[in-house]
């Protein structure tokens, strides 16, 4: 048997190393994961009570539709119920865009370093992947329009950029939207977007009534704590989304997932405490960096990426043997590790494993 010759050389998508795997492995008892940006907070008390609710029906299919997730969601986010579509995680919208969109032939344009499903997913499609190198570690949306064609169908933007952290302002994506041909979908992943703490950042949404061919991704994955369940979302104009549904498989998001996240919408005291958290992890590990002469670009998630002037797969194996799980290997960037942001006493015995393996990884 053959599959598709377009994809037998593509890698496997490589999630950060598990905990347990890592126990096991090396014979550790402690391991601290900062790999997969996930919200150390864990999740909104509210979302545990509702999937502990969810557990008596488990029997039953979920709703295919979303139907009470999407009417609460609309409502929150000022759009129509008819905008919004669900998916195993914002990856999964990815991935329906990529197949509802892409036909073989077709361009698709992208940041150099960025999240890896768009090029992944593109390539599944045997799209044609137009890559433009970020500046300083941002999108360069100039250099991207620049490469718009008339066969250029989607074109993504992350915002903030994983895995750099970065943002591109509103007053930039604004210029470029208005820029972008009509005839080109214009993905928005803001996955990120809960965390930002500042005033020039834009809300991808806020922008869907001016531009018909945006489409906005968001996920509960991240700020919301709901990883393991799987559960994201995209938003854009009904035409937009009715395609994307045509692809969509059915009950795609399961029952306890719709039920954690709706929970999680009416508790907006849960998203404050891990905004602050967040914020505070940031300031101490920028610090940490800078005491230590470290570069790092600005970090606007829940991540920082930060050149640590040494192969940063020597850096990765150092911190592994001391139980720090952190994420490296990066094409573009191959001094650079990302670390997610954890608890304070997970972010300070980072620091401190990686002070002892600077000194013994030798440049």
């Amino acid at each position: 048997m053959q599959p598709k010759s377009n994809i037998v050389h593509l890698p496997v998508y490589q999630p950060g190393k598990p905990i347990e795997d890592v126990k096991r492995e090396l014979g550790l008892s402690e391991v601290i994961k900062l790999a997969s940006n996930e919200n150390p907070n864990g999740c909104s008390e509210k979302a545990k009570a509702a999937i502990i609710e969810s557990v008596s029906n488990t029997h039953i299919y979920p709703d295919g539709a979303s139907v009470e997730l999407t009417a609460v969601l609309a409502e929150r986010l000022g759009v129509q119920p008819n905008q919004i579509i669900f998916g195993a995680g914002s990856s999964d919208i990815i991935l329906m865009t990529a197949r509802a969109f892409l036909a073989p032939g077709d361009e698709t344009i992208m940041a150099d370093e960025t999240f890896s499903q768009y090029k992944h997913n593109a390539e599944v499609e045997n799209a044609r992947i137009v890559e433009v190198p970020l500046r300083d570690g941002r999108h360069d949306l100039p250099a991207m329009l620049a490469k718009v064609t008339p066969r250029t169908k989607v074109l993504w933007v992350c915002n903030p950029n994983n895995p750099t952290g970065t943002i591109v302002s509103h007053e930039e994506l604004s210029a470029f939207l208005k820029s972008v041909p009509t005839h080109v979908l214009v993905v928005l992943d803001e996955a990120y977007g809960e965390f930002v703490n500042d005033e020039s950042y834009s809300n991808g949404v806020s922008l869907l009534n001016e531009h018909h061919n945006l489409l906005v991704l968001r996920t509960f994955s991240k700020i919301y704590g709901l990883a393991s369940l799987r559960i994201g979302y995209g938003v854009g104009h009904p035409d937009v989304v009715r395609f994307i549904n045509q692809v969509r498989e059915p009950f795609n998001t399961s029952r306890a997932a719709q039920a954690a996240a709706k929970a999680s919408l009416e508790d907006d005291g849960f998203l404050q405490t891990c905004r602050e958290n967040n914020l505070a992890g940031i300031r101490y590990l920028q610090a940490q960096f800078d005491e230590m002469g470290l570069v790092h670009f600005p970090a606007f998630g829940n991540f920082i990426m930060v050149d640590v002037k040494r192969p940063s797969s020597e850096v990765f194996d150092a911190l592994l043997r001391r139980g720090i799980i952190v994420r490296a290997r990066w094409t573009y960037y191959p001094n650079h590790i990302r670390v997610s942001v954890g608890t304070q006493a997970e972010n300070e015995k980072f620091i401190s494993a990686l002070g002892q393996v600077l000194q013994e990884v030798t440049v």
